[in-house]
């Protein structure tokens, strides 16, 4: 495929580990961080419209396909995570950055911003809660209970085991069939994915909900603008988590992608990198 072509991959040393960093474009440096069950791969849909803007730095995070899997839930532990960007935006010497983060990777962003303000320019959120939001639905929110389902099969010891259970259907389905835009996934693009959904990855995946059950030591509070994009048919994040927001984010816009499932970068990537172009 033509992007392969075009990116520079590097293993990025960083607080104690490597990270697999894919590295394509010029300009300001916007540094993208992805979920579960993700890798680099999952921002491909707006690669290409957002190169010519920006220097994308990519990395597969901790756990995750081609970088370093420590053994040991604590190894996944939110403080960890963020000490791993602290490092990639040093060693790469970025100063300071526009950060955007998917699903899990756009929890890892709300800490770090909460964290380290002073090496954000902005903030970008994309169908990720916010941790104190999250935290109280899934107490008090029945529908987002029962969205969350899988949250709570991952708790169980060997949790992770029906991921892998009929050719990994769960998986394929959460992805594959889980977007809108169908059409936009390629044989391909499921290929990349097989690939990474090695056992130790997906284990690696997992091992970020088990470490990260209670958020009780963070405030929460976001100084630096932030832009949150919402795909409105997420089915596990639901719209529900942007209630009360501007409790805890002082300078905050919301885009609603109304046509979009969780998946909202590969559903309406033009929406994904218009949004950002405005915003960065």
């Amino acid at each position: 495929m033509e992007l392969f072509d075009e990116i520079k991959e590097k293993m990025i040393e960083t607080n104690g580990l490597k990270l697999h960093t894919v590295m394509i474009g010029e300009g300001s440096p916007l540094v993208l961080l992805h979920g579960f069950p993700d890798f680099w791969y999952g921002w491909k849909s707006v690669i290409t419209g957002l190169k010519k803007h920006y220097k994308l730095i990519i990395p597969d995070m901790r756990g995750y396909n081609l970088s370093d899997k420590p053994e040991g839930v604590e190894n996944y532990k939110i403080e960890p995570l963020i000490e791993d960007i602290k490092g990639l935006i040093e060693t790469l010497k970025l100063g300071k950055v526009f950060l955007a983060g998917h699903d899990w990777g756009g929890i890892v962003a709300w800490a770090f911003a909460e964290k380290y303000p002073e090496l954000l320019q902005k903030l970008a959120i994309l169908n990720a809660p916010h941790m104190k939001i999250f935290q109280q639905k899934l107490r008090i929110d029945k529908k987002q209970q029962e969205a969350s389902y899988y949250v709570f099969e991952f708790l169980k010891p060997d949790g992770e085991k029906f991921l892998f259970e009929n050719d990994r259907k769960w998986l394929k389905f959460a992805l594959f069939e889980g977007m809108i835009n169908k059409n936009n996934f390629t044989e391909f693009d499921k290929e990349q994915y097989l690939s990474a959904w090695t056992q130790p990855a997906i284990l690696g995946g997992v091992n970020y909900y088990r470490a990260n059950t209670s958020f009780k030591d963070w405030t929460g509070k976001i100084t630096v603008p932030t832009l949150v994009i919402h795909g409105m048919k997420d089915v596990a994040v639901l719209s529900s988590v942007l209630e009360g927001l501007s409790d805890y984010v002082s300078d905050l816009k919301i885009v609603r992608a109304e046509n979009s499932s969780h998946w909202v970068m590969h559903d309406q990537p033009e929406l994904v990198i218009s949004s950002f172009k405005e915003f960065f």
